[in-house]
């Protein structure tokens, strides 16, 4: 199955400031993270996704690669999640709203 659009995903145009996207991305995480939808693959996988598109387009350079070379340019043509595992997840999520989610090691300021 083809990748959607990281702007379509997050639902935001392509001049859509950080902290749109910021809040677009918490929405959205808001929304399907696990927690609040348990046992729901569906959910997860749209978490995945919303996690996955925020990550390229909040980061200056990975959004300039994407938006000139799409999914190959940021290394998504694959089709899979950019993301190894949920704790990789948990992680960018926490740096969104503060926390560490209980996921192993300690993040320095």
């Amino acid at each position: 199955m083809a990748k959607r659009d990281y702007y379509e995903v997050l639902n935001v145009g392509k001049n859509a400031t950080k902290d749109e996207l910021k809040k677009a991305y918490r929405k959205l995480a808001l929304q399907y993270h696990p927690d609040k939808n348990p046992d729901n693959k569906e959910a997860e996988e749209l978490f995945k996704e919303a996690a996955e598109a925020y990550d390229v387009l909040s980061d200056d350079d990975k959004r300039a690669k994407y938006d000139r070379f799409g999914h190959a340019g940021v290394g998504g043509a694959s089709g899979g999640s950019g993301y190894g595992s949920m704790e990789d997840i948990f992680s960018h999520f926490g740096d969104i709203f503060g926390g560490g989610f209980g996921f192993g090691g300690s993040r320095q300021a």
